[in-house]
């Protein structure tokens, strides 16, 4: 039975992930801060030496952009030095590593979309300590695999669905920049893709966002009209201050090179998450 160690099984892709794997052939290990500290290397190393994980999987990460901003030196201690050392402790016991990472890696300039191939700049402390956190997995272990998603959402944490839905109820509007694009990817989406991994001799880096694009704006009215809240206007901010990067839409190049795994279209997913009351937090 392969063991696999989920850091971060609170949040969005860890949540996915359990419900996922849950009742399958897997023994599962799920850890959050309160279990196992990733920034601390004694606790990850006693953790690795004591249950010998197959796979760990690791989804914890300062996400917060303002948080990151305020705190750098927080923001590189989780989402980089907790990297580091998960991937010391994989090589040590020759587990397979799947760092889960962002589309804010990139900085926003461009105005196409973003393959495994293009040079990364990130511009803001989340996106710098993620970046940090994937060349560090590079630099220490082979069997390594990061993932890089973009504008993820599903159950676990508050995220921007809630955001959307909680200011429409509360001012009865929501603000959102036009020109800030990427595309939204359910973490059970993703979940899918890490499982797929799981299986497999690939390594390397991966792209895996949702097919199809939108903007900030764009999104916010589809979640409002699944909900049944498409009277509520979106307006459109007069600058972005979401502290994003504008332009970051990936290009899941690898995937189709490798022919591994097809990410469904965004729009479509929200639709049938929505119509079967599935995993998109519907709250009307």
């Amino acid at each position: 039975m392969k063991k696999i160690w989920i850091t971060g099984a609170e949040g969005h892709i860890g949540t996915a992930l359990l419900e996922l794997l849950e009742g399958v052939e897997y023994q599962l290990l799920p850890t959050d801060i309160h279990e196992v500290d990733i920034t601390k290397i004694d606790e990850v190393t006693q953790f690795v030496y004591v249950n010998r994980p197959d796979v760990i999987i690791n989804c914890a990460g300062l996400t917060d952009v303002r948080a990151c901003e305020e705190k750098p030196e927080e923001a590189y201690k989780i989402n980089a030095i907790g990297a580091r050392n998960l991937a010391v402790a994989a090589r040590r016991i020759d587990a397979k590593l799947i760092q889960i990472s962002t589309d804010d890696v990139f900085g926003g300039d461009d105005d196409a979309a973003l393959c495994e191939f293009d040079d990364a700049h990130p511009t803001t402390m989340y996106g710098k300590s993620k970046y940090a956190g994937e060349k560090l997995v590079r630099e220490l272990t082979d069997k390594h695999v990061i993932v890089r998603s973009s504008w993820l959402y599903g159950v676990g944490s508050y995220d921007f669905v809630d955001r959307v839905l909680d200011n429409a109820k509360k001012d009865g509007k929501v603000v959102l920049p036009e020109d800030e694009i990427s595309s939204p990817t359910s973490a059970d989406a993703l979940a899918g893709f890490i499982e797929c991994l799981m299986h497999t001799r690939e390594f390397g880096l991966y792209h895996a966002s949702c097919d199809g694009s939108c903007s900030r704006a764009e999104w916010a009215r589809e979640i409002l009209r699944l909900n049944g809240m498409d009277h509520i206007p979106v307006i459109s901010a007069a600058e972005n201050t979401e502290l994003r990067p504008r332009f970051t839409l990936l290009d899941n190049m690898m995937l189709r090179i490798t022919g591994l795994y097809q990410m469904p279209d965004w729009q479509l997913l929200m639709s049938l998450e929505s119509s079967t009351t599935l995993k998109l937090k519907v709250r009307i």
